[in-house]
């Protein structure tokens, strides 16, 4: 699997694409340039490219939505650039906070589709992870999962998925104050929402190279996390194009199982999958793959199927998250008894694999692993 395979699915989700980014009165959306499309929109206008890393810092390091508070711009520059771009965010219709402080936000993007996103935090710490959307819906239609009950209605822009971390920023004052302070509550990035990102590669590539960037938001790789059920041939270029950490939904041991509840595995078997994780660059004792498993009741979370897992992903730096089953709305599925959860983790730990059971966050607001989903639907085509 090469180049041709990467190609062919890249032009099977072109017809997904995100609408442009401009404003029906013209103005362009700033958010999700890069620096070399930005300054080049600079030029279109006769600014000089000294400029493109002021209104960076003030875009992306200070969060500012308003051209009149980019102090170091002259006033006339101000308004020349608020007459040609804008600073936009998505809108949340609506933010619900858990009874565990898990936030949900449902976006609401310029086109009316929506997408939610997730903050988990780690009281702890002080910290937290931001669970990121990458398409409206989900072609992957995976069983135990409420958002592949929703078809793909289109993919999310770069813009769009950097927005969402920004406006949960927002959310949280967590833009640099006066003094220089810079609260870090929203520590990290799990490309873990609707959608498989990796079907949707150029944009999140785009979005997290934008994240990244030392001069705005300057989020380290090593705190984003990438999450895939198993799209091979892209696995291969995320890794060598942005080495952030990768997170695989494997859920199943077994072939025909897989098939059943993930189907992607059809294209993309388990033995293809594995392989790909062996070679996953930025796989290191330091920067584990995490394998996510799913424990669904009397399906998958048998001791034999535990000491399977241990031999596939022998050899691999690698953690296994296990994954209570959060049900949802008309789910076929239970979560396995805890009992059971323990005597599979008990397993894996004994190899000498990490083996966490993962908390379910967010499950009263329907904001647990599996559990997003929104109303937004692809129009049909005018006959």
């Amino acid at each position: 699997m090469g180049e041709a395979e990467r190609a062919r699915i890249m032009a099977k989700t072109a017809r997904f694409a995100p609408p442009a980014a401009v404003l029906a009165d013209g103005r362009r959306e700033i958010i999700g340039l890069s620096r070399e499309e930005l300054t080049d929109a600079l030029a279109a206008i006769g600014e000089k490219p000294f400029r493109t890393k002021q209104v960076w810092h003030w875009v992306y390091h200070q969060g500012v939505t308003d051209f009149r508070r980019m102090s170091s711009l002259a006033r006339p520059l101000q308004e020349k650039l608020a007459e040609r771009f804008v600073i936009g965010r998505p809108e949340a219709s609506t933010v619900q906070t858990s009874s565990d402080e898990t936030r949900k936000f449902l976006f609401r993007f310029r086109d009316g589709q929506e997408a939610e996103t997730v903050y988990i935090p780690d009281r702890r710490e002080d910290r937290g992870a931001v669970c990121i959307s990458s398409q409206v819906g989900c072609t992957l239609s995976c069983r135990f999962c409420h958002t592949g009950t929703q078809a793909l209605v289109r993919n999310l822009g770069a813009a769009e998925i950097v927005g969402q971390f920004m406006a949960a920023r927002d959310s949280y004052g967590e833009w640099p104050s006066p003094r220089g302070e810079t609260p870090r509550l929203l520590s990290t990035i799990v490309l873990m929402g609707m959608g498989e990102p990796l079907y949707n590669y150029d944009n999140v590539a785009k979005a997290m190279r934008i994240i990244m960037d030392g001069e705005g938001i300057a989020l380290s790789r090593r705190r984003i996390t990438l999450s895939t059920s198993g799209v091979v041939p892209m696995m291969d270029r995320c890794g060598a194009e942005l080495g952030i950490n990768l997170a695989v939904s494997l859920h199943a041991v077994r072939d025909e199982l897989r098939d059943e509840i993930v189907p992607l595995n059809r294209k993309y078997p388990i033995r293809e999958l594995i392989e790909a994780c062996r070679r996953y660059p930025a796989a290191s004792n330091a920067r584990r793959i995490t394998f996510e498993y799913i424990m669904l009741r009397g399906v998958n979370d048998s001791e034999a199927e535990a000491r399977e897992l241990v031999r596939l992903i022998s050899g691999i730096p690698a953690k296994v998250n296990l994954i209570p089953f959060n049900p949802w709305p008309g789910s076929d599925y239970q979560p396995s008894t805890r009992e059971q959860l323990a005597k599979f983790a008990q397993i894996v730990m004994d190899a000498g694999f990490a083996s966490p059971i993962r908390m379910p966050r967010g499950r009263d607001i329907l904001a647990a692993c599996g559990q997003l989903r929104t109303e937004s639907r692809r129009e049909r085509p005018a006959a």
